[in-house]
């Protein structure tokens, strides 16, 4: 990760979010892709000439598998998502390749109690790491969303009853608003 940063990228994290690895596409005309793993998320940006980008931020959550192929000349990594979406990124630096998938690794473990499995298969020419996000880290942050929804509409229901105390709200329009909170839960 001796290369620096796209600007533009740096400029999209947020405020406590971590770098902790970035490997970039080997060859290619035009800017490099890159994979980039922080504390929070995987980032996959593409930078383009004339300062534009695209870039992708994943979730932990929503990472199902990362299958990272090293070959003779360079690597691919195909990242699954949930609903099986798939992000392939290929001609990526073996070496950091091979880093970014243990830094990958380490941010899941970090998150979850039960750690990610992480196969590797050594082949004559090639080799294939594959990391499957333990099933735990899905449910506590399915458990995570659903507490946050939980104290989002309490909070939300304090503030109707406190306008509803305050007179800004009559009775009727604090139970009908009440109504349509709870419609949605």
């Amino acid at each position: 990760m001796e290369e620096k940063l796209p600007e533009k990228l740096i400029e999209n994290l947020d405020p406590d979010e971590k770098i902790l690895y970035a490997v970039k596409k080997k060859i290619g005309l035009e800017k490099p892709k890159w994979l980039v793993v922080t504390n929070r998320r995987l980032i996959v940006f593409d930078e383009k000439i004339l300062g534009r980008y695209e870039m992708k931020a994943i979730p932990y959550e929503r990472v199902e598998k990362i299958h990272l192929h090293i070959g003779a000349m360079a690597s691919e990594f195909i990242i699954e998502l949930e609903k099986g979406e798939k992000i392939i990124l290929t001609w990526m630096n073996r070496e950091e390749s091979r880093e970014a998938v243990n830094a990958i690794y380490n941010a899941l473990k970090s998150l979850a109690v039960e750690p990610p499995v992480l196969e590797k298969k050594k082949g004559v020419v090639g080799e294939d790491w594959i990391l499957h996000k333990s099933k735990e880290l899905l449910v506590r942050s399915i458990g995570q969303q659903r507490q946050l929804q939980t104290l989002e509409i309490e909070s939300l229901l304090k503030q109707l009853e406190e306008l509803r105390n305050k007179g800004v709200l009559t009775e009727d329009e604090y139970r009908e608003k009440v109504k349509k909170i709870l419609e949605k839960i």
